[in-house]
């Protein structure tokens, strides 16, 4: 293997950041072209098993893993260029689309057009809820545990952390007593590294400096603008979100959409949907539609600032909440990532997580495809629960349409992600200009 110089690594990673569309998927092979393949910077090895360990934690993983290596390579310095190059590019994007967002949305045309992008958001959703499911449920007890948090969240609407934190328990209960059901490796023994007692020291230093950098904005929020202050309850919200963003993306945008949308009020279900949409055109973690929220929320209540500073501010510290914790898992949990690895209670906790993402996913579809699709809800109350039933008569013809045309051309033909969201968004323009 070769070792790169760190205004090389710069330079490759950097490149990444620009060119990493198409979800994690997508991202984690042009890493591994560019960075295995092309360069032979890291050996396929080492590369497979730092993937495992961003499995391991919570955050979008393809910037941890870019993190890991920079780490890898160059140190601290180095996992901060790799994980922050990585970021930088689409959040500027993001910002940019989110200003466009605020200036335009009151064009018809605008609205017209995101229709369309939220016609192939439904399509997105549907195909990430298939490739987890396939990945994730190959036992009866995965399937399970995926049908329980698609209740506990849809029809019970319990919070997401305590199903998370139930599926996880419950794995490593299972992992101890019948691993089988969750068709675990055979233990292995671990590997002669450095011992844990030497690395206790670094590692506790290693959190308390990273959580240090990752509560500061929210200190100098809460002294300069007081804890009522919405940018320091976004702030408070997406370093909340940072520790329990298991299972990618789409695992946490459903409750983090439910609580933006009906919690806090900074935007509305449509326009959630919005962000989902510019997010997917961005190069970056999907997770950066979490700036989009940040933008809005702060951008409506703007006190003492301008709107359009109080929106910079709050995509600001958006990002900074959002990808911080990540930055502090990687660097205090990479010195043990061997042992980790063969630790069989987190491994079993771990595969139950996989497992209930797929029911965290199916809420998300099931939670977009309703607002997308319907204007008016009907609600139900039974005894302690109350559900939302779609009125029939209030469907939308055009957004029913739109969502047809984008799963045909996301499943059945070779257009991909930004292929099928400009045919929807050209399509919904033509009908707009056509159609009363």
């Amino acid at each position: 293997m070769s070792e790169p110089t760190f205004q090389e690594m710069t330079r490759v990673f950097g490149r990444i950041g620009f060119l990493s569309f198409g979800g994690p998927a997508g991202q984690i092979a042009l890493m591994h072209k560019e960075l295995v393949d092309d360069r032979d910077w890291i050996s396929e090895e080492r590369f497979l098993q730092a993937l495992n360990f961003c499995h391991l934690l919570p955050g979008p993983e393809a910037q941890q893993l870019a993190t890991y290596i920079g780490w890898r390579l160059h140190g601290v310095r180095g996992g901060i260029i790799g994980g922050g190059l990585f970021v930088l590019p689409g959040a500027l994007v993001m910002l940019g689309l989110s200003i466009l967002f605020v200036h335009a949305a009151h064009f018809t045309w605008f609205a017209a057009l995101f229709l369309g992008i939220k016609a192939a958001v439904l399509a997105l959703v549907a195909q990430a809820l298939i490739r987890v499911a396939k990945r994730a449920l190959n036992t009866p007890f995965k399937y399970l545990l995926s049908a329980l948090s698609f209740i506990a969240l849809f029809v019970f609407d319990l919070p997401f952390p305590i199903v998370m934190l139930g599926a996880g328990l419950a794995g490593m209960i299972v992992a101890a007593m019948v691993p089988d059901w969750l068709k675990l490796k055979a233990d292995a023994p671990i590997p002669a590294t450095t011992s844990a007692r030497s690395l206790m020291g670094s590692t506790l230093i290693t959190v308390i400096a990273w959580a240090a950098v990752w509560a500061l904005p929210l200190v100098a929020t809460a002294i300069f603008l007081g804890q009522g202050h919405v940018l320091f309850e976004i702030g408070t919200f997406f370093s909340k979100l940072g520790v329990v963003t298991f299972g990618g993306a789409y695992a946490v945008l459903a409750y983090m959409a439910q609580q933006a949308v009906q919690s806090h009020h900074w935007l509305s279900a449509g326009e959630m949907a919005d962000g989902l949409g510019l997010a997917e055109t961005t190069p970056g973690p999907l997770v950066m539609v979490t700036q989009f929220v940040g933008f809005l929320g702060a951008y409506r209540a703007p006190a003492p600032f301008s709107p359009m500073l109080a929106g910079m501010l709050g995509a600001l510290i958006t990002t900074w909440t959002t990808f911080a914790p990540s930055f502090l898992g990687v660097f205090a949990c990479a010195p043990w990532i061997e042992r980790l690895e063969h630790a069989r209670k987190l491994q079993g906790g771990l595969s139950a997580l996989t497992a209930a993402v797929v029911g965290v996913i199916a809420n998300l579809a099931v939670w977009f495809a309703l607002h997308v699709l319907f204007r008016q809800f009907i609600m139900v109350r039974t005894g302690p629960f109350a559900i939302q039933f779609p009125d029939i008569g209030s469907v939308d013809l055009l957004a029913l349409a739109l969502s047809c045309l984008a799963f045909i051309l996301l499943f059945r033909t070779k257009l991909g992600v930004i292929g099928t969201l400009g045919i929807c968004a050209a399509t919904t323009i033509l009908a707009h200009l056509l159609l009363p």
